[in-house]
């Protein structure tokens, strides 16, 4: 197995030199799609997505046999400031509802044939209240990012990062806002529902917490801000570049993470597609910002990754059109 990098140094020295796709395959790909009984284009995005899936996987006529869903809970201290609409423990309730089968990500996961893995990390530990404090040393931060590396199977072949944890769309929006600046209510949602009072408190907790923490790179960033389960998404997205497994990302919270590493290098998430664009009010913003455009637009506001493993659908039936149509000669079919 890869090894995790030991600090954050050996991570910014791997998000400098990263592994970019197999450009014969890619070629490849490209010349097939071209061969296919089809107009040009007549599959739109579906060609596209066929094409990039091509290039990472290293096989121009590639196939999705392995896909894995890793869902990561933390718990954050600035939860006490009343930012959210639940209390803390229920995301202990919910790593127990996921581990029994229970909750939206178990049947989609299931629908789709995804492996699903869920990783609750410290959950006794929340980070620090990032108003007062850093959320995390460098040595928790370093924890955190290892725990997603060895969380992705090597042998799968598209990811789906998840999460779970009260006040993580708090964090989520203090990493967006320090890392693209704005006013904090440009990044701001209601996240669990929470009511005007607490929208408010909410953009007063992370104007607090930016206010405090400027300054550093994506990583730094990650480390006075974000979550536990935050930087395990990270990491994982890490380790899938580094072994070239292409990387579906969910939604407000995932691209959080997401942002974190592209802020280091702009093209760290070249491996990922955005599942869809949830509605919580910044994440179309978010991911304008990545260069993301999202293939699907369905309302959903869950989390869990629940958005993304959706969109594994959508991959699948782009790799199943580009890898087992017949091509012009195959079928006996004039190609004009």
């Amino acid at each position: 197995m890869t090894q995790a990098p030991a600090t954050l140094a050996e991570y910014r020295a791997l998000l400098g030199d990263l592994p970019g796709p197999d450009t014969a395959a890619a070629a490849g790909a490209v010349e097939r799609n071209a061969q296919l009984t089809k107009p040009p284009a007549a599959l739109g995005r579906l060609e596209d997505l066929a094409k990039w899936y091509a290039g990472w996987r290293g096989d121009a006529r590639p196939r999705i046999k392995a896909p894995q869903v890793v869902i990561f809970a933390g718990n954050h201290g600035v939860a006490a400031r009343g930012v959210s609409a639940f209390p803390p423990e229920v995301t202990v309730q919910m790593v127990a509802n996921f581990e029994a089968g229970g909750a939206a990500i178990n049947q989609l996961s299931k629908v789709f044939g995804a492996r699903m893995d869920v990783q609750a990390i410290d959950l006794d530990t929340p980070t620090g209240d990032f108003t007062q404090t850093v959320a995390m040393s460098e040595a928790e931060l370093c924890a955190a990012l290892s725990t997603g590396w060895n969380a992705v199977d090597a042998a799968t072949d598209l990811l789906v990062t998840g999460e779970m944890g009260i006040a993580n769309t708090t964090s989520a929006a203090a990493l967006a806002h320090a890392l693209y600046g704005g006013e904090a209510s440009d990044w701001v949602g209601r996240g669990t529902g929470v009511d005007d009072t607490g929208l408010r408190q909410k953009v007063e907790v992370v104007a607090e917490g930016v206010a405090r923490h400027a300054g550093g790179d994506g990583l730094d960033t990650l480390a006075r801000l974000g979550g536990r389960e935050i930087a395990a998404m990270a990491g994982a997205m890490l380790r899938a570049r580094v072994e070239r497994i292409p990387v579906i990302l969910d939604g407000f919270i995932c691209c959080s993470a997401a942002a974190c590493l592209h802020a280091v290098n702009a093209a760290a998430l070249d491996h990922c597609v955005a599942g869809h664009v949830s509605a919580e009010s910044a994440h179309s913003a978010l991911l304008e910002r990545l260069g993301k455009e999202a293939l699907l637009s369905l309302g959903l506001r869950l989390g869990e990754g629940s958005g993304a493993a959706l969109a594994i659908g959508v991959l699948q039936g782009a790799i199943a059109c580009h890898s087992d149509m017949a091509t012009f000669a195959e079928a006996g079919v004039s190609d004009g």
